[in-house]
């Protein structure tokens, strides 16, 4: 799918790319979700398929507090407070650490409400907001929020579809 460029085609990236996740996500059988096997987001680590979405999660809510923060002229720590742009992979161990304690189905729970949130703040910005103006050094707004959504959404599926296919996992 081609890079956004109008708030219409992000809507449509985002929806598309975290309906095929769902997809993926929802025919896992629960108890291979706290299993590390996957290649995590830091190299020589391993995640389980909790982990990969509690960094959706986390990504997915740092979008939502960076936009909170810029509305309200508040200072804002990119990527986030203590991480630098050249740290993602640190970043990314955090958010396992996050999001550890909850369940599958819990995390599931707050991924649905964190794309919805997302969508909620793609509705009420105009195209002008999401395409027309820099909003963090030279990235439009939308091109932030299909960085952190739309983007991750479709690498995660492609992780689990090789990982399904390696473990010869079947469809519950």
């Amino acid at each position: 799918m081609a890079v956004p460029t109008n708030k219409e085609e992000l809507i449509r990236s985002i929806k598309i790319n975290y309906e095929k996740l769902s997809k993926e996500l929802l025919l896992i059988p629960t108890d291979l979700t706290e299993v590390k096997e996957l290649d995590g987001h830091r190299k020589g680590t391993l995640m389980s398929i909790n982990n990969l979405i509690g960094y959706l999660v986390g990504w997915g809510e740092l979008v939502l507090k960076w936009n909170h923060r810029m509305d309200n002229k508040e200072a804002v720590d990119f990527p986030e407070t203590g991480f630098k742009w050249n740290e993602l992979g640190k970043l990314a161990q955090k958010f396992y650490k996050d999001y550890e304690e909850e369940d599958f189905n819990s995390l599931l729970s707050k991924l649905d409400d964190t794309v919805g949130g997302i969508l909620s703040l793609i509705e009420i910005k105009t195209n002008e907001e999401l395409y027309e103006v820099p909003w963090y050094a030279n990235w439009t707004l939308g091109r932030m929020i299909q960085l952190n959504t739309a983007s991750p959404y479709a690498n995660a599926t492609g992780r689990i579809r090789k990982w399904k296919k390696q473990k010869n996992v079947k469809n519950r």
